[in-house]
């Protein structure tokens, strides 16, 4: 049997990172379930199908539900949890998978009412925490066929820090309050190991246009910043300075937006297919990752060099 995994699930599997994850998959010869809550195969955002679409078996299900997908899991080596939302407002997708700049923006400036109103939970609760947790929690209960004998690996899409102030505090927190639980869920569990791969900005050229002059620019600042000495006074480590000294939490849990500020400006940002390529290499059981893995450890494993 491959030390990869012969099969994995990838729940959202038809979004912008699951279906990237579903092509680096296929790619090594692994068979590719992806549930999703509408069923539907990928599409391109020009409404294209790919050929590869063809090769993943999709399936309708609810992440928060278990019961909807529990006969899948004791079926697979492995788990990439790949749902997730930026805003509170989920509109916004859709603005961006169809290069709407405006729309995204006014998503980001915060216009427009949140569908989620009086005291329902958020869609950063349901989809960043609570989606994972479930989903995590129902596959380490799951007894996995004979076939499959090497750690399960449970990975989980999480997010480097860089955008705040733009995005609410309350995406990063329930990023970060997923990962916790997600390693306290496994830690009883020895048969299993949780990989939070955090990218930073994920673009692609193509599928979506609007993130190349963005990804350019970080690029750029991630790589003057790599390259000045330290004793260089550069906007990265002043803001961080500033962020830990002068005004040091966001909430009692999070650092200043300072610090992402400082984020942002210091790490190079991540083209969709190696982020998809470095999930698939994180399921190696030979490397046995486990914990966080980075946009510089995701760029070391697919053997990218940091100015690469």
């Amino acid at each position: 049997m491959s030390v990869i995994a012969q099969k994995i699930l990838v729940v959202g599997g038809n979004g912008f990172v699951g279906s990237a994850v579903c092509r680096a998959a296929l790619s090594r010869g692994i068979e590719v379930t992806s549930i999703s809550s509408s069923g539907k195969p990928y599409k391109t955002p020009k409404g294209h199908t790919p050929a590869w679409v063809e090769r993943v078996e999709w399936r309708k299900a609810d992440a928060l539900n278990p019961a909807s997908y529990a006969d899948i899991l004791p079926g697979v080596n492995a788990v990439v949890h790949t749902v997730g939302t930026l805003l509170d407002n989920t509109s916004y997708k859709q603005n961006m998978q169809q290069g709407d700049v405006l729309g995204t923006l006014k998503s980001l400036a915060g216009q427009g009412n949140n569908p989620l109103a009086g005291n329902q939970p958020s869609a950063y609760d349901m989809l960043n925490y609570e989606s994972a947790v479930r989903m995590c929690g129902a596959f380490v209960a799951s007894k996995p066929i004979p076939e499959i004998t090497h750690v399960r690996p449970f990975i989980y899409v999480s997010a480097e820090d860089i955008g705040r102030p733009l995005v609410s505090v309350r995406y990063i927190e329930t990023k970060r309050d997923a990962e916790k639980r997600i390693e306290e869920i496994i830690r009883g569990h020895p048969q299993y190991r949780g990989v939070y791969v955090r990218p930073s900005l994920i673009y692609h050229p193509h599928i979506r246009p609007m993130t190349s002059l963005p990804a350019t620019m970080f690029d750029l600042s991630a790589r003057i910043h790599d390259a000045m000495p330290s004793y260089i006074p550069m906007p990265s480590p002043v803001l961080r300075w500033l962020g830990t000294s002068v005004c040091p939490y966001a909430t009692d849990k999070t650092p200043s937006a300072l610090t992402s500020m400082a984020n942002l400006l210091s790490t190079p940002p991540i083209h969709a297919d190696h982020l998809g390529e470095a999930i698939c290499l994180s399921l190696d059981s030979t490397k046995d990752i486990r914990g966080v893995l980075g946009v510089r450890d995701m760029r070391e494993l697919i053997g990218l060099s940091q100015g690469g």
